[in-house]
């Protein structure tokens, strides 16, 4: 938080007590780097299943440990007084649960089997982290949009996190144990049939690569499914920092300011000129750190813009009580520009892996979103806040994002949603991994989606007993949960 107060920089979660991560490193960079001829590519990936069978990958037999206690660990370096917001957002349902529990399955899938087969993870990959983007040249796109939690591990770690947010939300609807079977089973198949066309492309077509609305529109089976779709990518071509500017912004004493809406946007009291001019020098420092991380036509671009004002602003299920502002800033008295910056603390994922390679977790976060992404925000950089250690990322607010309403899909909707979310998947581990040695892993048959299928219909039950636990902590008054 952009407060005065000294806040200690974050930590891992908890100690990297797991000995495969020892030997983690040495998997980077032998399989990482994506050398040599396609078939011994593919027979590395073979080779890893010899070590770590695709069968295992099954395996969810969950160790005894208590879920709130690593729930509590995750919060160390929070904003105390959001830690209630962020417990009651997740008393929701057991979806809602899940999504802010990644560092509850980091612990428990540091000790199932894992291959040996490494990418660049997403870290968080559940079906409400993919949506709607931006492309510079302003074409809508596909694809993962939350990156907190990157860091490179497991490809498989990814895949099973993401099908098991589509049983836990596909049982949210109440559909029949066989429809979750098969809503899993399309998010698979598409995985491994995408995976193995990456791995026959040429290296630069797949770094080309853009998974368009368009060809999101091409899968939905009805009119009616295209008619919703193409009224939220319509939604998102119109949100801009112009839009937002319209209902978040009003004149406080003839100034622009960011209108707040407590306790979800707010603007830290200052109570005397010495504390305004030490939080406007602090600001000022961390954008011209900022503007370093950009390229040099984008600095010129930024050098346009003028700060107008900054606020506090309450995000997520998983980020809340981290530290997240949004930033206005105006060009030419007229043209507005809202930026969003996020605290980025250590990856979850971290106390089981390598830790990232990065002095500043912004760099982290940026870097793997680049990696993943096709296209990325101009905007794109980071920072620290020099006064307290936190580090920062920075990202436009609001630049032509959408997001789909799964909690109205039917059982088709949601089975063509796992096939786009499939085939975004499968592009970014071919962008920022190797897809032949994934390919040569998961094979051409099923047993990769069976395995996958009895893992996560397992998982889902486990979630939803931590979320039971979650709920008598809080009755029990173990823990503070505020609802909004």
């Amino acid at each position: 938080m952009l407060e005065l107060k000294t806040a200690g920089r974050n930590k891992p979660p908890m100690a990297n007590t797991n000995p495969q991560a020892m030997t983690a490193q040495k998997d980077i960079s032998d399989l990482f780097a994506g050398r040599g001829p396609l078939a011994s590519r593919i027979d590395l990936g073979k080779e890893a299943r010899r070590k770590v069978s695709r069968a295992k990958l099954a395996v969810c037999k969950i160790e005894r440990r208590d879920p709130i206690m690593l729930l509590e660990a995750s919060n160390v370096g929070r904003v105390p007084e959001l830690i209630p917001i962020r417990y009651g957002r997740m008393l929701a349902n057991p979806f809602a649960f899940y999504r802010g529990s990644a560092p509850l399955m980091a612990f428990d899938l540091s000790r199932l089997p894992r291959t040996d087969v490494i990418v660049q993870l997403g870290g968080d990959a559940h079906l409400a982290n993919f949506g709607l983007f931006a492309s510079p040249e302003r074409r809508i796109l596909f694809g993962p949009n939350d990156f907190d939690e990157t860091l490179p591990g497991p490809f498989d770690w990814d895949v099973r996190r993401l099908a098991a947010s589509f049983v836990i939300a596909a049982r949210e609807r109440g559909f029949a144990t066989d429809d979750q079977r098969d809503i899993v089973g399309r998010l698979c198949e598409t995985f491994r049939q995408r995976i193995g066309e990456f791995s026959r492309m040429d290296t630069l077509d797949v770094w080309y690569y853009q998974f368009r609305s368009t060809s999101l529109l091409a899968i939905a089976d009805t009119a009616e499914e295209r008619r919703k779709e193409l009224a939220v990518i319509d939604k998102a071509r119109l949100q801009s920092s112009r839009s937002v500017m319209g209902h978040s912004t009003e004149l406080v004493n003839g100034k622009l300011r960011i209108r707040e809406l407590p306790p979800l946007v707010y603007h830290i009291p200052l109570e005397n000129r010495r504390d305004r001019k030490q939080y406007d020098d602090m600001i000022r420092r961390f954008f011209a750190d900022y503007r370093l991380t950009l390229p040099d036509d984008r600095r010129a671009l930024f050098d346009r813009y003028e700060l107008v004002d900054v606020a506090i602003r309450v995000v997520g299920i998983g980020s809340v009580g981290t530290r997240c502002y949004e930033a206005l800033f105006m060009a030419d008295g007229e043209s507005p520009l809202f930026l969003q910056l996020k605290e980025a603390r250590a990856s979850v994922l971290e106390g089981y892996l390598p830790a990232s390679q990065y002095t500043n977790h912004g760099q982290r976060v940026v870097t793997g979103q680049r990696l993943l992404q096709s296209a990325s925000d101009i905007f794109l950089g980071w920072s620290k806040m020099h006064h307290t250690g936190n580090d920062f990322y920075v990202r436009q607010l609001r630049d032509m994002k959408g997001a789909f309403d799964f909690t109205t899909f039917d059982v088709e909707d949601l089975a063509e949603y796992a096939v786009s979310c499939g085939t975004a998947l499968a592009q970014s581990m071919a962008k920022a991994g190797d897809p032949a040695l994934i390919g040569g892993y998961v094979g051409k048959s099923a047993a990769f989606d069976e395995a996958i299928e009895r893992f996560a219909l397992a998982y889902a039950e486990q979630n939803e007993a931590d979320w039971t636990v979650l709920k008598s902590a809080v009755k029990a008054g173990r823990i503070q949960a505020m609802r909004e």
